[in-house]
């Protein structure tokens, strides 16, 4: 199972960094504080992503792939750096990367006196000789440096003599994806479109994730929950089928003939609060398909997917969520009603065995500037 790691202390993450990167100066801890405070430290604005898409390919055409190095170090609880040479190595495009970074640049940022908490503790670990540069040396570097005004360092020319620093900031939100990508680029290049099935517990995180990899991707997205049963349909026996509560007649009908095709097409939205079909909902073109939502993997949909994830969240957990999301009113038909119709479709088709990858989330929150449905 891939989890998003619990969080350690920035004492932990500094050391840890210190441990690996023995060449770090004084002028290297700062730019640490400060990534680990703000993130990525250039803002994107405007055209200034093209300028970042262009310096990021630059960047990964010149360096060597790094097939034993790690993908990604960890520099606080909320950020961490993506290894270019190890993301080479692993055929990942650097298309996806420069996603993250900007997706990274564009969430709310940390103040400064998170990056003053993180320069005392970087202090403290320097006057007990736990990192490796002296209190003179740290102290000669702050008072030209001037950390009131909160502004990014470059890497020492020690440090980048000896470590040949390569990477880009990325949130820790989005580590999840991390081994899912992997996945994806190691699918066979065809010319159909790849198609991403994402199933799971209800709040679990699956749309809220869903929706991330599809703007990673620049992925079509298809929404499980459009295709909610009508009132016609709503039989006594149908109902009691695993699975029985969604109109997988009208996908099979809709979307599977197009979903393998990367040209763009619609499908029908039923609105389960009008009782009726809505609107129609396009799937923009892309080589890319995310099919999201609980019962994406029901068998009568047939082998339609080359990737099949399943997001799982504990039973208190999955309550905490719901809870939070839709109130204690909505919890209880959640407990009555659809928990138990999702758990019995999970047990009878043994989604989660069939699954290729069972991920977990902790503390998934919506993504900045997209607006979730249901996890």
């Amino acid at each position: 199972m891939n989890e998003i790691s619990l969080n350690h202390t920035f004492e932990y993450y500094l050391r840890n960094s210190a441990a690996k990167h023995p060449s770090m100066q004084a002028q290297d801890i700062v730019k640490l504080c400060f990534q680990a405070a703000f993130g990525a430290e250039h803002l994107l604005r405007g055209t200034d992503e093209a300028a970042a898409g262009i310096r990021l390919m630059e960047e990964f055409k010149q360096v060597p792939a790094g097939a034993g190095e790690n993908l990604f170090e960890r520099i606080s609880s909320n950020y961490c750096r993506i290894n270019l040479g190890a993301w080479k190595a692993r055929h990942l495009p650097p298309e996806w990367l420069l996603r993250l970074f900007v997706l990274t640049a564009g969430q709310p940022h940390g103040s400064a006196g998170r990056f003053t908490d993180y320069l005392k503790e970087a202090e403290t670990l320097i006057c007990a000789g736990l990192l490796p540069v002296s209190s003179q040396q740290w102290h000669s570097f702050l008072g030209g440096y001037h950390p009131e005004n909160a502004l990014p360092v470059h890497h020492s020319e020690i440090y980048r003599t000896r470590e040949h620093p390569a990477y880009r900031v990325v949130s820790t939100r989005y580590l999840w994806m991390l081994p899912v990508l992997e996945q994806l680029a190691a699918l066979p290049r065809f010319a159909d479109a790849h198609v991403i099935a994402v199933d799971g517990c209800c709040a679990s995180g699956k749309t809220t994730c869903s929706l991330e990899l599809a703007d990673v991707l620049g992925a079509g997205l298809i929404h499980m929950d459009d295709f909610f049963l009508p009132l016609n349909l709503r039989t006594e026996k149908r109902l009691a089928a695993p699975g029985g509560n969604i109109h997988y007649e009208r996908f099979i009908d809709e979307v599977l003939p197009n979903i393998a095709s990367p040209a763009v097409f619609t499908y029908r939205r039923f609105d389960c609060q009008a009782l009726d079909y809505t609107q129609d909902i396009p799937v923009r073109a892309s080589a890319w398909r995310v099919a999201e939502g609980a019962y994406a993997c029901h068998p009568l949909l047939g082998e339609y997917m080359d990737l099949r994830l399943f997001f799982h969240v504990g039973p208190a957990e999955q309550l905490k969520r719901i809870r939070q999301r839709d109130g204690e009113e909505a919890l209880q038909n959640f407990i009555r009603r659809w928990i138990p119709m999702e758990n019995s479709y999970f047990q009878a088709f043994q989604i989660r065995e069939n699954a290729d990858m069972v991920l977990q989330t902790y503390e998934i929150s919506p993504a900045p500037h997209q607006e979730s449905s249901s996890l």
